[in-house]
C-alpha cells in the first residue's frame, strides 16, 4: 500500500518510526519496539496475556525483541513469516518462552 494511501486510512504516524534491522540476534541497550508499543498500548505481564494481546518475541537470548504476534487463544497466535505470510499456529512452549513483552490495545473512545 502506498504510504500516502495508508495515511488517508489511519491518519499520520503518531511519532517517528526508528530504523529497523532484520537481524533477530541484534543486541543493544534499548528495546525500541517495546518502547514504541508502550507509547500507544497498555503493557501487561506476559503470563497474564490472553486472546487479542499483542506479544513481542525475543528470538535469541539477550537479543532485542523484534518479532510480533497477536494471541488468538490461550494456546495459539497469529504472526508473519517473510516467505509464508501471516499464519496462525500453536503457541508452543518454545514460542511461549520467547515472549518478552505483552500489550493490550486501548479501548476506543
Amino acid at each position: 500500500m502506498a504510504r500516502g494511501v495508508w495515511r488517508e486510512v489511519v491518519g499520520p504516524e503518531p511519532f517517528p518510526i526508528p530504523p529497523y534491522s532484520r537481524d533477530w540476534g541484534e543486541t543493544g541497550p534499548r528495546e525500541v519496539l517495546a518502547e514504541g508499543a508502550r507509547r500507544m498500548m497498555i503493557e501487561v505481564e506476559p503470563a497474564a496475556a490472553g486472546p487479542g494481546t499483542l506479544v513481542l518475541f525475543r528470538m535469541k537470548p539477550r537479543a532485542i525483541a523484534k518479532h510480533v504476534g497477536i494471541l488468538t487463544g490461550r494456546d495459539s497466535f497469529l504472526h508473519a513469516y517473510e516467505r509464508l505470510g501471516v499464519i496462525e499456529e500453536p503457541l508452543t512452549a518454545a514460542w511461549r518462552r520467547r515472549i518478552a513483552f505483552a500489550f493490550l490495545f486501548p479501548a476506543k473512545v
